[in-house]
Order: C-alpha cells, then structure tokens, then sequence
C-alpha cells in the first residue's frame, strides 16, 4: 500500500514539474496582457528617459500592446528603482536602471531600499552612453588643462553638476576631483535634464554630461567641448580629445543604461522582453535614431548583463573607496 502511494505521488510530482515549463512558455506566450509600465527614476528629457521612451515605442508597437514611462526621480533614482524591487513580478512593471541605481548606489548611500542585485532580475543592457566634459563658452578655459589651473586657483569656490548622487556624472566628477587633486563642490539635481538651465546660464562651472543631451547646444555652441570621458574618442566630436588624452592619466568614465525586473519574473517573459527589445532597437529606423543621440546599443542576454552589473559594482567599489565619494 505505501509503495503505491509512493508510486502514485512521485507520479504526480513528475507530472507537476513536466507541467511547469509548459505554464510558463504559455504565459510568455500570452505577455504582456495588460499595459507594461517602464519606470525612469530620474526626471524627463535626459538619457535614461529618451531610451526608455524608444524602447516603450518600439514595443507598444510590435506587440500591440501599450508600454508606458512613468518618470519617478528622487534619492539617485532610489525612489523610482525601490517600487520596481517591490513590485509583482509578472514582466508589467520594469526598471530603465542605470550605474547609479544598479551598481554604485550601494557603494555611496548609508541606507539603501533594495538589493542592488538581489531585488531585479536582469532583462537587457540597452546601451552604453559618452560622457563630456562641458563648460560654457563665456568660461575662459579652453582645455582640460585650463580647467584644471582654474579649479586649483579657486579651491572649494567652483562647482560641477550632475543628474543626482550616485549618477553616473557625479561619479565621473568626483573621479575627475580625485585624479587632478581638485576642490570643487558637487551640485547634484533630479536627473541631468534639470541640470541643464543652470548649465545653460553659466551658473554652473562644469558637467560631465550624456552626449545626446548636450550634443545639439555643443553645435550650436551654447556649451563648450573639452574632452569626452570615455577610453575612446567619439565621431560626433571627432576633434575633441578624451580626459585621457588632455593630460589626466587613467581617467575613465561612462554612463550606461539597462532594463530590469522585479526578481522572480519568470525566465521566459524576460527571454521575450530581451529578444523582443533586441529585435526592435537594431531596426533601421531605430538605429537612425540612436546614432543620432551619440548611443551605443549593447543589447546583450541577461546573464551579460548580471555578468557586466557585478564588474561595476566591483571596478567602482575600488574608486568609491579610493575617492572617498559618500552621500550623508
């Protein structure tokens, strides 16, 4: 008798596990079956925004269905990436995460409301975004070089901006401080898009900013060009040298931006999510697009991604340290 029920049980758990991929390739098949919201936890117009919004775009129209950006900024783009940790984990509500909220947020911040990798599952690395170094043209500097004279002949008197603490442009800053031995203060906003009048005005000294948001006022000449922040020079500003190149050794930096899940998702939406975002970034239209912006596509799996996320928390844990970079 009990080896029947023993035979019989093991038959239903075997038939119960057999069941489970079949649920979860139906349910993958049927996603998304109600609007899919995309949370951006900065404000509107900078670079994690505008990718998030293409993505939103291109999804909402090859699957039909509607893919929203909700922009909810505050504390590093904590406050935003906090209610994707904590929500149902179905593929309907997803993270634009960026080196501030899903590497070195971690590093910086006394108290944190999620699990930098713990909380998320990873979907796709959309792409990596250049930095540059930009100062307004009434600024009389016109090197890296110059900048430098001038930030050590105004100890603790300039200022840089940046889209928040922990932002990718912040990082970029206090690395600059910390490599060319200089005091300046650190004047964070919600998202680099809300940086950009004061930047505008000549009230700030200095920014490391996204290329596609500062590229269009560089042409114009609103904004100066001293260096890109990057290991490489970039073709939009093929004349500009890197921070590198303009005399500060080992200098590197760069913002990149990826997609993210609440941490249980079930694999087979977030397969669908990555070759789905895939597929539709590297259309013509889409590619036009991002070319125009100055972005490089990554596009990877989520295990590239999880591989990539824990190189930077490990590669910015050292320079966190070493610069002493904090938030009180």
């Amino acid at each position: 008798m009990q080896k029947t029920l023993r035979l019989a049980l093991a038959g239903i758990a075997a038939a119960l596990i057999g069941a489970a991929p079949i649920a979860a390739r139906a349910q993958a098949d049927d996603y998304p079956v109600k609007p899919v919201r995309i949370v951006v936890p900065f404000a509107p117009g900078g670079s994690t925004d505008q990718l998030a919004r293409l993505v939103a775009e291109r999804l909402s129209h090859a699957w039909n269905r509607q893919f929203v950006v909700e922009n909810r900024a505050g504390a590093g783009g904590n406050i935003g990436a906090a209610t994707v940790a904590t929500a149902e984990p179905d593929g309907h509500t997803l993270v634009m995460g960026s080196i501030g909220t899903h590497a070195t947020n971690s590093l910086i911040y006394p108290k944190m409301p999620y699990d930098t990798v713990a909380d998320f599952a990873p979907v796709t690395q959309v792409a990596n975004v250049p930095l540059v170094l930009v100062v307004h043209p009434t600024l009389e500097v016109k090197s890296v070089s110059e900048l430098v004279a001038l930030l050590k002949s105004k100890p603790g008197q300039l200022n840089y901006a940046s889209g928040g603490n922990g932002a990718s442009q912040h990082l970029a800053g206090e690395l600059f401080k910390y490599l060319t031995g200089t005091e300046v203060q650190h004047v964070p906003y919600k998202g680099s898009a809300n940086a950009l009048p004061d930047l505008l005005a000549g009230r700030m000294t200095y920014m490391f900013a996204d290329l596609p948001l500062v590229l269009p006022y560089v042409k114009e000449g609103r904004l100066r060009a001293l260096a890109i922040a990057g290991r490489n020079r970039i073709a939009q500003l093929a004349d500009v040298p890197t921070v590198a190149e303009a005399g500060v050794k080992g200098y590197e930096a760069s913002a990149w931006y990826a997609l993210f899940a609440p941490a249980k998702t079930p694999a087979a939406i977030i397969d669908k999510l990555q070759a789905g975002i895939a597929r539709e970034l590297r259309t013509p239209e889409a590619q036009r697009r991002l070319d125009t912006m100055g972005v490089e596509p990554v596009l990877g799996t989520p295990a590239d991604l999880r591989r990539f996320q824990a190189s930077e928390i490990a590669r910015w844990g050292e320079v966190v340290k070493a610069a002493k970079i904090h938030v009180d």
